[in-house]
């Protein structure tokens, strides 16, 4: 028995655990109390690391179709096949025939941040796709147009700040999101006990929402009108003050003429929310000593995501707590670097997609499109696909009819520890190992994080005898793609060279740490495995810019070119049902339902619906309810809830597990329902490429059979019929 010290990857928080290995087994998990960010913080999630790893479901070795049926190969044979697979498809019809997909754990492991730009860069493809694109890319566009990078994203500085405004995000559930903030519950009780607020603007009474100073109940999808009701009050009421920001910032007349037309009167019956509300509201964020206002998946997978996404910045900026101890920070990681205060800036449609004529945006094509490149005949046409990590066929909208086009590629490679949802189209599935067999250290949420701090670990258990390392895995692709088969070295194909005591992620993350701001190396990170804390966000303004200004640019084109969009919605009618998702703190998209722990209990599955709305439509709690979208419809259970502001319904997302030939003992006995058979893949923020997955248009009425929550149907125009779980 041994004690071994790692960071959660389940979740953005990067919260420290304390692990007893016994052999090669994980048998308890705590939080790290030595840890010098998140405390000894643990949740569910992190709590079950240890399950995670041992679950029987999780694949050891690769799997190869044979037949038409996945059979277990060894890692030449898997890697053989996809060399001349993929050759194949390649010499026939060009690299544009290959699409790659990369899915969210991606940005959670080290070697998916050291090795999928190297992946993407050999692939050579146009069609790359990634999860940003059903998440959060409006933010990255946004904060691209305004600093000038697409990872330029300012957080909260919520241990400082005396008032902090969060709209659409459910911290308590989500552990924060674009924002590394572990232990965000207890951080958000602190600021209230050192006599500061928070607000929470959500159509759901959330766990975060409960425990606010105030909760706002609004319309979903509406959030932008709120936002620029409170710009043009700041103008109207001479409340904008820049500050130390005025030197650096270029646009604001520009800004507050494109308010104009959006006064308070002029919002609230759009976003419900009163006009006296909102002109309170805009009062206390403007009259707060230090505060911070922060979007999160409420405010981006909406039609006006990237606009919704750019006005939280606005009005940080127009307060003057941008870049300020207590507002909105940017985080310097230790393995990031200064900037020199000016760079080539940011754009967007360099190329389009092939059907569709979608632009793309940071170097990949939007997810809403996918099926249709791989539908459409021609040249171009997606004939195979490689998937790293994700699961389009729960997460992507209108998710009936991708999943019908991924059996209809070529070929499909997989690199994935599960046989779910998507990975059963495939023709090869390679396993990497589970997290406690993995060195961790967090390129992506580090340059979020509340605090600069610094933490790397190496696997906690070794690796098994046929197991292969992440990186290696990637690694072999990248070489298979870059023409030089299955065998490649992999040292040279990220530029190392000569021996060394390090592993190879250790080398390239340890030159990284050397050229960063702070000198360290990782020898310096093993010797303290709580973690390096390097202080508290300082001002970073101008050096963190890389506009060609070398200033913010705080009404950029594509984004004003966009605001009448939104006047013309303003004021068009809206009435109906509408549909938004949901977080929990057991749950972190389609991951890890098959972990006993996190799906025992109540089903977590459920459609929330308010008193008003159940007793108008004729639904009891417990009874069960059809949802029905332009594309599809489901069955789900009733929850009714205080907590749903009347015209609006919720399910979770990430459930659906009752696909045939998946191997997921506890999902399928748990399957909940797919909310992407309801979402559009027509409906799509025009800026970001992001699908539009809240605020969708239902029809809700009592289902005519017994409670039957995993029961689905595609309608009419899409691959499949209903299917019901054995």
């Amino acid at each position: 028995m041994r004690t071994a010290y790692t960071t959660c990857p389940l979740c953005e928080a990067t919260c420290g655990l304390e692990l007893t290995v016994e052999g090669d087994r994980i048998t308890a998990v705590r939080g790290d109390r030595e840890d010098r960010f998140s405390g000894g913080y643990l949740c569910p999630k992190g709590a079950s690391l240890g399950a995670l790893d041992a679950d029987p479901d999780r694949l050891r070795t690769p799997l190869v179709r044979r037949g038409g049926t996945l059979e277990p190969a060894s890692w030449d044979e898997a890697f053989a096949l996809v060399d001349e697979r993929l050759g194949d498809v390649i010499a026939a019809h060009g690299r544009d025939a290959v699409a790659l997909y990369l899915g969210n754990p991606n940005v959670h492991s080290l070697a998916g941040g050291l090795y999928a730009g190297a992946l993407r860069k050999a692939a050579g493809t146009r069609n790359v796709f990634t999860a940003s694109t059903l998440d959060q890319m409006p933010k990255h566009v946004a904060c691209g147009y305004l600093y000038g990078g697409i990872f330029t994203i300012p957080v909260p500085d919520i241990d400082r700040t005396d008032f902090l405004l969060l709209l659409g995000a459910d911290p308590f559930s989500s552990n924060g999101s674009l924002w590394t903030v572990p232990d965000a519950p207890g951080r958000l009780r602190a600021l209230r006990r050192r006599g500061g607020a928070f607000v929470v603007v959500d159509p759901r009474r959330s766990r975060t929402a409960a425990a606010a100073d105030e909760h706002l109940p609004i319309v979903p999808g509406t959030d932008v009108f709120l936002l620029l009701g409170m710009v043009n009050e700041l103008f109207a009421a001479s409340l904008v003050d820049l500050g130390a920001l005025a030197p650096h910032v270029a646009g604001v007349d520009a800004v507050r003429a494109l308010s104009e037309p959006f006064t308070p009167e002029a919002v609230a019956a759009r976003c419900g929310i009163a006009a006296d509300g909102i002109r309170a509201l805009t009062h206390r964020l403007a009259a707060a000593p230090r505060a911070a206002v922060y979007g999160r998946i409420g405010t981006t997978t909406v039609e006006f995501g990237t606009v919704a996404s750019w006005l939280v910045d606005v009005l940080n900026v127009l307060t003057g707590n941008l870049d300020r101890p207590g507002g909105a920070m940017f985080p310097l990681p230790a393995h990031g670097r200064r900037g020199t205060g000016s760079g080539p800036g940011f754009t967007t449609g360099r190329w389009r997609s092939r059907v569709r004529g979608l632009p793309e945006v940071a170097g990949e094509l939007p997810v809403v499109t996918l099926a249709d490149e791989i539908e459409t005949p021609g040249p171009g046409r997606v004939r195979a696909l490689v998937t790293v990590a994700g699961n389009p066929a729960l997460s992507a909208p209108n998710s009936a009819r991708l999943d019908a086009a991924l059996s209809t590629v070529d070929f499909m490679v997989s690199v994935d520890p599960y046989l779910n949802e998507t990975t059963r189209h495939a023709d090869v599935i390679l396993p990497p190992p589970p997290p406690g067999r993995r060195a961790h250290y967090d390129l992506a949420f580090l340059a979020l994080a509340v605090r600069n701090v610094a933490k790397y670990t190496r696997p906690a258990v070794p690796l098994g005898p046929d197991e292969r390392d992440e990186g290696e895995i990637l690694l072999r692709l990248t070489g298979i793609f870059a023409g030089l088969g299955p065998d490649a070295d992999l040292d040279a194909l990220v530029g190392l060279s000569g021996e060394s005591e390090l592993t190879r992620e250790e080398r390239l993350l340890d030159a990284r740490l050397r050229s960063g701001p702070y000198g360290l190396s990782v020898a310096d990170l093993l010797d303290r495995p709580h973690g390096v804390d390097l202080g508290p966000l300082t001002s970073r303004v101008p050096e963190v810019l890389r506009t060609p200004s070398g200033r913010i640019e705080l009404c950029p084109e594509p984004i004003a070119a966009d605001v009448p969009r939104v006047l013309a919605a303003l004021r068009a009618p809206s009435d109906g049902l509408v549909l938004v998702g949901r977080r929990h703190l057991r749950s972190n998209n389609s991951w890890l339902h098959n972990v006993p722990a996190l799906v025992k209990g109540k089903d977590l599955c459920t459609l929330l619906v308010s008193p008003a709305d159940a007793e108008r439509l004729g639904l009891a709690d417990g009874s069960a309810a059809r949802v029905t979208s332009r594309v599809g419809e489901v069955e789900a259970t009733v929850e009714v809830s205080a907590d749903m502001a009347a015209g609006v319904v919720s399910l979770p997302h990430g459930w659906g597990h009752d696909r045939p030939g998946t191997r997921l003992a506890t999902a399928r006995a748990h399957p909940g329902v797919n909310v992407n058979l309801l979402t559009d893949d027509l409906a799509v923020d025009p800026l970001s490429g992001t699908a539009v997955l809240n605020g969708v248009p239902v029809v809700v009425t009592p289902a005519r059979t017994a409670p039957e929550p995993h029961r689905t149907t595609a309608h009419a125009g899409t691959a499949h019929a209903t299917t019901t779980a054995q």
